[in-house]
């Protein structure tokens, strides 16, 4: 039996219209040509250049960033030290810092031939259209954004680049009609942002951003060894509380061994009675990729003790040759200028035509 004409014409009005949204073509043009990957479209993502990274940082995004090289045919990683200078930075370390990131992420699998690794702030677009986006947005929507609640009240006050920074954020995404973006738990609302600033130039100004997706990781929050009921930091003022991807075996060791766990000595995964001792799971699980159930099987028989042991020879064993390829890198600034150099252009080539689009689509030419 046939259905009535109207519904016939709503699917294929909807069909028609998910066909040519900017989504779909964008993944039409970024796979056009290639066998077509397990992930279609284009993945951006950003990291501060505010020292080395640390074991969270490696779990919970770079080694996640490795992976999506192999499954987008369009990824572009961003070396953000715009946002860096919400907070205050030595400009001469800020300088360092940058290479050192460059180095560090190069070192984890960042492979600058099938990603575009670069420095944000020399690519000038993204700040003309933060400026832009900005204009497009209310100060009620930023003032409930974690990053201003958070930092804001941590001083009472914070600047205007605090308050603007997720806008910026939305910015670095959307110039590059990014359809996907890795992101924690903490940054999705930030996300959200971007996905409602799609929509308001779209509505306005006709179609021309896609609404990025979270790609979310799937490996768990890796705590403080001194205060697991945080998350690993890098500003954290406990040195025993972090490890960094270039910190040295003896180091680690150490700070392994001085990790707060509980007074029983069996090894088990129960995040909310015994952070401390899970987050040593969920650290060695991480290291040897295998679930938390099958690192608590491997510790059996183990007491805490014992099993801290286990944890910093699988840390050990996966930050040796990174650490190694961090120092050769450091050592050659021209090659890590000159990736970034390089990555810098390839950025801009794709910002620019899209910054041109805006600026004729607002009226500015």
């Amino acid at each position: 039996m046939a259905l009535p004409v109207r519904t016939n014409f709503k699917h294929l009005f909807r069909f028609i219209h998910k066909m040519n949204s900017p989504k779909r073509l964008l993944c039409s043009g970024a796979c056009e040509g290639k066998k077509e990957p397990p992930g279609c479209g284009r993945v951006f993502s950003g990291i501060q250049p505010t020292g080395v990274p640390h074991l969270g940082n490696y779990l919970g995004a770079l080694e996640n960033w490795v992976a999506l090289q192999n499954q987008y045919p369009s990824v572009l990683y961003s070396i953000v030290d715009l946002h860096s200078i919400t907070q205050p930075q030595d400009p001469a370390q800020l300088r360092s810092n940058i290479l050192d990131m460059a180095a560090s992420l190069l070192a984890c699998g960042i492979d600058p031939e099938r990603a575009i690794l670069f420095q944000q702030s020399q690519v000038s677009e993204h700040a003309e259209l933060s400026w832009i986006l900005g204009c497009l947005t209310s100060m009620p929507r930023l003032r409930h954004l974690p990053q201003w609640k958070m930092k804001s009240k941590l001083k009472n006050e914070g600047s205007v680049g605090l308050f603007t920074y997720p806008v910026l954020q939305a910015a670095d995404i959307l110039l590059y009609k990014s359809t996907h973006v890795p992101v924690g738990e903490d940054q999705v609302q930030h996300l959200e942002l971007a996905q409602d600033l799609a929509r308001i130039f779209n509505n306005r100004y006709g179609d021309l951003f896609p609404e990025p997706s979270a790609l979310l990781s799937s490996t768990r929050k890796v705590k403080s060894l001194r205060e697991p009921s945080a998350k690993m930091s890098k500003s954290d003022p406990q040195t025993m509380a972090t490890i960094t991807i270039t910190d040295s075996p003896d180091d680690i060791a150490l700070k392994l061994r001085r990790a707060v766990t509980d007074f029983t000595s069996e090894v088990t995964f129960d995040p909310e009675t015994r952070p401390g001792v899970s987050n040593l799971v969920t650290i060695h699980a991480a290291m040897v990729r295998i679930s938390a159930e099958e690192a608590v099987a491997q510790a059996g028989g183990l007491d805490t003790g014992a099993y801290k042991k286990l944890v910093t020879e699988a840390v050990i064993q996966r930050l040796t040759p990174i650490r190694e390829e961090i120092e050769r890198l450091k050592s050659d600034r021209a090659h890590l200028e000159g990736v970034l150099a390089r990555g810098n252009r390839r950025a801009q080539e794709l910002a620019a035509p899209v910054l041109r689009e805006v600026r004729q689509r607002v009226g500015f030419c």
